[in-house]
C-alpha cells in the first residue's frame, strides 16, 4: 500500500478571531495552503486563552495525525482586539541515548 501525501503541509501559523457567533480560525500552511473554520466545541463565550488551548490542540493533531509531527504554538502579543496570532513549528526531536 503506497502513502498518500497529507492534502496540505505542515502547520506554520494560526489566526484566531473572536466573533459574536462564536471563534474561527485559519491555519496558513509550509505549503502556502490555507485551512478555516469555526471552533464548533468551543462557545464564544469561552475565555481568549481557553480558545487558543482549543485551536493549539487542534492544530497539533493536525500535524501529527498528517504528518507524524510534533508541533509547538508560540502565541504573539495581542495587537488588536479579538484577534490572536501564533507561530508554529516543528518539535525538535529529542536524541536517543545512544547518539
Amino acid at each position: 500500500m503506497t502513502k498518500r501525501r497529507p492534502a496540505f503541509g505542515i502547520p506554520i501559523s494560526v489566526v484566531l478571531l473572536a466573533t459574536p457567533e462564536g471563534w474561527r480560525h485559519s491555519v496558513l500552511t509550509e505549503d502556502g495552503g490555507m485551512l478555516c473554520g469555526r471552533l464548533a466545541d468551543v462557545a464564544a463565550n469561552t475565555t481568549p486563552a481557553q480558545a487558543q488551548a482549543a485551536v493549539a490542540a487542534m492544530v497539533a493533531d493536525l500535524a501529527h495525525d498528517f504528518h507524524g509531527a510534533d508541533v509547538d504554538v508560540t502565541w504573539d502579543p495581542p495587537r488588536e482586539s479579538g484577534s490572536w496570532t501564533a507561530r508554529v513549528t516543528v518539535a525538535p526531536t529529542p536524541r536517543s541515548a545512544g547518539n
